[in-house]
């Protein structure tokens, strides 16, 4: 008897399964494959979104330095703008005392109340230059000692080394209307008020007749500046100059002193820090 053959559908199915099956095999490490990359992608997308909001965050937390952040704001706001409910934001030990009777703090606030309070009473200029009046404002829910507050800018302006130097001005204390305003606010309520300047609460400005100083720097001072009490009356200064009519000015060398119309508190380098226009 002959040998039986298959039909040749049934030989084409036979001899073709092996290849068949590499191929199924090939195509399933190709979808694996493929999902993988798919998978990486994910991840790599997520991290660059979340670094890109890290960055965004970094970006808005910590204000640019610009050569406008610390000038004259357009607009004099309200002092009566509402706000949110003060919060504890930093932590800080109280200062030591020092001459210029800087107020004891507990902690530095994010945001006040928006209610700005004129610090009561009135002081006259002790000087016999032209009497330049001052109402000195906190606002409420700023952890400080308004009345030491007060003190303390109108000791800073009454120094003969500040703008009355040489009996050309002196300063005095006044609840009512005033010459110069300086504010105290937090670090919420002073970027408001310094709109339209990018201030992020962390740079102070002159608003009008306004000084506004934010807390933040008030109650922890900058890196530029090893002592707080000499920053303290280096802003008083810078601001109140401002409302005087005085614009920024640079450093004048290496090893100089700063003149106070310069920025430092962003940088005193190549300068040395100066709290006085007539040091």
């Amino acid at each position: 008897m002959g040998a039986l053959s298959a039909p040749p559908g049934i030989l084409s199915l036979v001899t073709s399964s092996p290849r068949a099956a590499a191929q199924r095999r090939a195509a399933r490490r190709r979808a694996v494959q493929r999902r993988r990359r798919q998978a990486a992608g994910a991840v790599v997308a997520l991290v660059v979104a979340l670094g890109g909001w890290g960055l965004a965050r970094v970006v808005a937390d910590d204000p640019p330095v610009t050569p406008t952040a610390d000038v004259t704001a357009v607009s004099s706001p309200s002092p009566t703008a509402s706000g949110s409910a003060p919060s504890s934001a930093v932590t800080t030990a109280s200062p030591a005392a020092s001459p210029s009777a800087s107020p004891r703090v507990s902690h530095v606030v994010s945001r006040g109340t928006g209610r700005l309070v004129p610090v009561s009473g009135s002081d006259p200029a002790p000087g016999r230059g032209t009497t330049t009046t001052v109402r000195v404002e906190v606002e409420d829910g700023v952890d400080v000692d308004r009345a030491a507050f007060a003190d303390a800018v109108l000791a800073t302006l009454n120094d003969d080394r500040s703008w009355g130097h040489g009996g050309r001005r002196s300063f005095a204390r006044t609840d009512g209307d005033a010459d110069v305003v300086v504010v105290l606010a937090s670090p919420d309520t002073s970027a408001r008020l310094c709109r339209p300047l990018q201030t992020f609460g962390k740079l102070s400005c002159r608003s009008g007749q306004r000084a506004v100083l934010t807390s933040y720097r008030w109650l922890l001072g900058t890196p530029e500046f090893p002592d707080l009490t000499v920053y303290r009356q280096y802003v008083v200064n810078h601001e109140v100059g401002h409302v005087l009519g005085h614009g920024h000015e640079q450093c004048g060398g290496a090893g100089r002193l700063a003149p106070v119309m310069q920025q430092q508190t962003k940088r005193v380098a190549p300068c040395r820090p100066n709290a006085w226009p007539y040091p």
